[in-house]
């Protein structure tokens, strides 16, 4: 392959890194890259797992033997096993040595370099290919895994040249692997909320659309609970933001523990002293019974005056639920009515029979909802 050639790869390569999104279609897409650009028939990505002393195989891709899988799930191999790695790691580059690539045939190390992997040799051999070439991919500063491409019985064998560009394709996939992880960060912060590091009001929106299409299309029960936790202004007022704060995490940490109860349930603090729990499939009788909890152990834990608990789900006598806010509306107007009324015990929207001002609150026109909301708060103001 000429310089020109070996450059377009390498942009390609980039390219195709940059072009998708989520960890597996990233290694897939670094996997294929690097085979098209080394000319093989088969490449692999695999991370090398330093706490479980392993090299955990995270995709395959091109002319699979039998037995292999694109996306693996048990694929993983001691590194004490592969030589070359336990010198890599621990003894030529740990004592300031370059991290470089290296060549393995069928027939034995291409290389009479010392450490030559009968392991790899005898996986060629088992799986129809005449060679491989290895090069370590270093991210942060660390060794981080290795990108592994081999040809076919018959191809021609693999070069230093060969090596000296999968050195250089191991850095672009590097790179690839960076950008990638920093832009999941981004999006994990885009849908975490700080403080408590439960999701955020943007997740739970996202999630109640995706739910609320799910009970359209299967009928799948989807319920909301949303919760107030009382006092948090004068904790704040009389002892500082900082304990306010606290207050808040504690509370987070309560919720996450009792949403656990429920599977699949999405725990987010939606602004202010507002959370809620998402939950999609378990009854409505499953999730009241998950919220007296969360009630019950705000009071024991000695949050704030315990909170204001409102639940809403598809499961009870509300009406047709065609849409994410009308639900929303009438978890909020049940969790405003429990504020008003100081329960300590959650009110469910739907189970005062007919009339119900839950959910007539939460069907009026919001001017006259607002007015509805301030009469609930005042019944019982000081």
């Amino acid at each position: 392959m000429g310089e020109d050639s070996r450059l377009a790869a390498v942009v390609a390569l980039a390219q195709g890194m940059a072009a998708v999104q989520g960890s597996q279609e990233v290694w897939r897409a670094a996997a294929l890259g690097a085979c098209r650009a080394l000319g093989g028939g088969f490449a692999a990505l695999s991370v090398w797992e330093r706490e479980l002393g392993r090299l955990r195989v995270l995709v395959n891709v091109g002319e699979l033997a039998p037995g292999e899988e694109e996306f693996p799930e048990g694929e993983a191999y001691p590194v004490h096993q592969f030589a070359e790695i336990a010198e890599f790691l621990h003894e030529r580059w740990a004592g300031g040595g370059e991290p470089d690539a290296w060549v393995e045939t069928a027939e034995g190390s291409a290389e009479a370099s010392p450490g030559a992997c009968h392991q790899r040799v005898a996986a060629l051999r088992r799986r129809g290919r005449g060679c491989c070439v290895v090069a370590p991919i270093v991210l942060h500063g660390r060794a981080w895994g290795e990108l592994y491409v081999a040809r076919p019985v018959g191809a021609p064998v693999f070069g230093r040249g060969d090596a000296d560009f999968a050195m250089v394709l191991a850095a672009v996939v590097a790179a690839g692997l960076a950008q990638s992880e920093r832009l999941e960060e981004a999006q994990r912060l885009a849908y975490t909320d700080a403080l408590t590091g439960l999701a955020n009001r943007r997740a739970v929106d996202v999630r109640l659309d995706e739910a609320i299409e799910r009970h359209r299309e299967d009928g799948a029960v989807v319920s909301l609970v949303v919760c107030d936790v009382n006092g948090l202004k004068r904790v704040n007022d009389t002892q500082g933001h900082a304990v306010g704060d606290r207050l808040l995490e504690r509370f987070g940490s309560v919720l996450s523990l009792c949403g656990a109860m429920l599977p699949g349930a999405l725990a987010a603090r939606l602004g202010g002293d507002e959370f809620c729990l998402l939950v999609v499939g378990p009854s409505a009788g499953e999730v009241v019974k998950v919220a007296d909890e969360v009630c019950r152990r705000a009071v024991e834990s000695g949050i704030g005056d315990g909170v204001a608990c409102g639940v809403a789900s598809t499961g009870d006598p509300i009406g047709p639920v065609l849409s994410a806010r009308r639900l929303f509306r009438l978890a909020d107007a049940a969790q405003y009515r429990a504020k008003a009324e100081r329960a300590t015990r959650p009110v469910v929207a739907g189970r005062a029979g007919p009339g119900d001002p839950v959910v007539r609150l939460a069907d009026e026109p919001a001017r006259n909802a607002d007015g509805e909301r301030r009469r609930f708060r005042g019944r019982h103001s000081p």
